[in-house]
């Protein structure tokens, strides 16, 4: 069997994403931010990962602004709020969301997000009033789970 398993579990969330040239732009900003340690770390965590078409949407401007130094602080949260503390595949996030009638509140590191579906899929409403959609669910990592997502939750 040469076939290679698509999720072995054996890199960390910041191992997966460096893998991953989707999220080549989440990769850099983790690494601005000081980040990178914490998610490699034992975890478990969920990490809502915006795709770097994702980051496209976000002004230049202010994304640049965002990756300067002097705003470290500031970029960490933009991404803890992409980050809960635990597992949470997204069987769990669509019982969750059945479970409350249409929406479940999913907390993360930064504040808190709504999820509800869209026929089949998780639509994940930021502070903000902005929704982003999942597009890759489960891609599970020795320290928890990775969804992508199409576009950057703010608060």
């Amino acid at each position: 069997d040469t076939m290679a398993p698509a999720a072995t579990g054996e890199q960390n969330i910041v191992e997966m994403a460096q893998g991953n040239s989707d999220v080549s732009t989440l990769v850099s900003a983790v690494t601005a931010a000081g980040l990178g340690e914490t998610l490699s770390g034992p975890g478990p965590f969920t990490v809502f990962a915006p795709t770097n078409a994702a980051f496209a949407k976000v002004p230049k401007e202010a994304l640049g602004d965002l990756m300067q130094p002097a705003n470290k602080a500031k970029l960490a949260d933009v991404l803890k709020y992409h980050v809960v503390s635990g597992s949470v595949k997204s069987t769990d996030l669509a019982k969750m969301i059945k479970d409350g009638n249409g929406t479940a509140t999913v907390k993360t590191l930064g504040g808190s997000l709504k999820a509800s579906m869209d026929g089949d899929k998780i639509v994940l409403t930021d502070g903000k009033g902005m929704k982003s959609t999942v597009t890759g669910a489960d891609m599970m990592a020795s320290n928890g789970v990775v969804h992508t997502i199409d576009t950057v939750v703010m608060k």
